[in-house]
């Protein structure tokens, strides 16, 4: 196990899993966080870079079942739907990806932790942006933005759901649309970071083996999301992001 995993101990393994459990039980429940607590969590005792690629592979399969859920046509629907916002993301996604070999780790982990606590405080204090229409300018502008933090940290959900929840998108349809975005930009991420090298061999066996906790933690988020107040446990969720992202802010600025 040492020399597939990057010589992380047993211990240090099951925390991880557990990790990657928790994740997806809340994005089985609320319908996204899964890069963020994934990131937060496993790089507090792996670097970075490794935490990164550990997130892609899970990401991607919980992206795609959530996204085909109502079914492929429903999901070509959203495709179409938020066009610009997917071609903005998707370059912005690509080129910032590359940054991150040459980005420092305390960068990298303060690009992730600031948008994050922001998104998380923003909707906490109950603010909710209101558009009665959008643009396509807006979407392109929202969309970037997305894409742009999403390459150097595998983070994109913030833009993505504060977006969605001003256009007063049917909690039904923000599932699918979430799953879409996200699936679709964990496709791209996938394919830049193996550019990029953060996703080579030595990586991929501990981004895969990340994978069955994350569907099993989505499966409980589904069961657990039918049978306790959503408004409580999102509020629940949130404050879980301001102190993972705090944290991370954190280490950056106190060592």
């Amino acid at each position: 196990m040492d020399s597939l995993f990057l010589n992380l101990s047993f211990e240090m393994m099951i925390v991880a899993l557990g990790v990657s459990a928790l994740a997806g039980v809340i994005k089985g429940t609320v319908g996204f966080g899964m890069p963020m607590i994934m990131i937060s969590g496993l790089s507090t005792f792996v670097e970075p870079e490794l935490a990164l690629a550990g997130l892609l592979m899970p990401t991607v399969a919980t992206n795609v079942l959530q996204a085909l859920r109502q079914g492929p046509k429903a999901a070509l629907t959203s495709v179409k739907k938020f066009k610009y916002f997917l071609m903005a993301g998707f370059v912005t996604l690509i080129a910032s990806a590359q940054l991150v070999r040459v980005v420092s780790s305390d960068v990298l982990l303060l690009v992730i932790g600031v948008p994050v606590a922001v998104f998380a405080l923003i909707q906490l204090i109950g603010f909710r942006p209101n558009l009665k229409r959008t643009t396509p300018a807006i979407e392109t502008g929202v969309g970037a933005f997305a894409g742009l933090i999403g390459g150097m940290s595998g983070v994109w959900g913030a833009p993505t759901v504060l977006y969605l929840t001003a256009l007063n998108t049917e909690k039904s349809d923000q599932m699918r649309v979430q799953g879409v975005i996200y699936g679709l930009g964990a496709l791209a991420l996938v394919g830049a970071h193996i550019g990029s090298g953060v996703l080579r061999a030595e990586t991929f066996p501990f981004s895969l083996a990340m994978v069955p906790p994350a569907m099993a933690g989505m499966w409980l988020g589904g069961h657990v999301q039918n049978r306790i107040d959503q408004a409580a446990f999102r509020k629940a969720t949130l404050l879980v992001l301001v102190v993972a992202a705090l944290n991370l802010v954190r280490r950056t600025l106190m060592g």
